[in-house]
């Protein structure tokens, strides 16, 4: 009888283990999120990017809990302000002119691709998951830029055009859930954070140099086959 016993505990122990990394998956899924910036300073810039709403589709296959990758494409506005203070000759301006700053606004939008390892665990309806990724960003301008000069209280603008695009090597970090809410349906919620230089998108002004971070939380649902 205790034999028996310790033979079933033993079943039991190795079916509770194996559990969550028994069941794969295949899955697409399309997921909407904010795109939340922080500024950069460098190049004697002030760079900063607008908070933007996104769209992410992702293709994603786990064999296992270790197991795990997808490919990433995701796009939002990705709208660019340039700041920059502009020295005074000190001949004509002894002292006493009003310092000069001057603004430039670039429209653009990020297109983003990335594949990502994604470790996961699977119990009931649920599964949580990990991101690590790398990929590629390009933030293409998709208009003419704004020059806006201000000195004191006098305000002039002007448009110029000479946009290109950026291609940075972008770093993915995050984690997320997948709710099953039928057989082949369910709901993803995830946060992932984009680690990139900031882009260089006008000749006018280059850009800070510096590293950059994209904070995106994101809902969607996803699809299994």
């Amino acid at each position: 009888m205790k034999i028996r016993w310790n033979r079933s505990a033993l079943l039991f122990l190795t079916i509770a283990l194996s559990a969550p990394f028994a069941i794969a998956q295949t899955s697409v899924a399309g997921s909407i999120y904010g795109a939340f910036n922080g500024s950069t300073n460098g190049n004697g810039v002030q760079q900063s990017p607008a908070n933007q709403a996104g769209a992410l589709f992702e293709l994603r296959h786990i064999s296992n809990a270790i197991l795990g990758f997808e490919a990433t494409y995701s796009f939002n506005r990705a709208d660019e302000t340039y700041t920059k203070q502009l020295p005074q000759p000190s001949l004509a301006c002894p002292g006493t002119c009003e310092a000069v700053a001057e603004t430039l606004q670039v429209p653009a939008n990020a297109h983003e691709i990335t594949v990502d390892w994604t470790p996961s665990l699977h119990f009931a309806n649920f599964r949580p998951f990990g991101v690590l990724g790398l990929g590629v960003l390009l933030n293409v301008p998709s208009g003419s830029q704004t020059l806006t000069t201000i000195q004191g209280t006098l305000m002039s603008s002007q448009t110029v055009n000479d946009a290109s695009t950026s291609t940075r090597a972008v770093y993915v970090y995050g984690a997320g859930l997948d709710w099953g809410l039928l057989p082949h349906l369910g709901l993803r919620v995830q946060y992932r954070g984009n680690l990139y230089s900031a882009p260089d998108l006008s000749s006018l002004y280059s850009s800070t140099g510096s590293f950059t971070h994209s904070a995106e939380p994101m809902v969607g649902a996803y699809f299994n086959f």
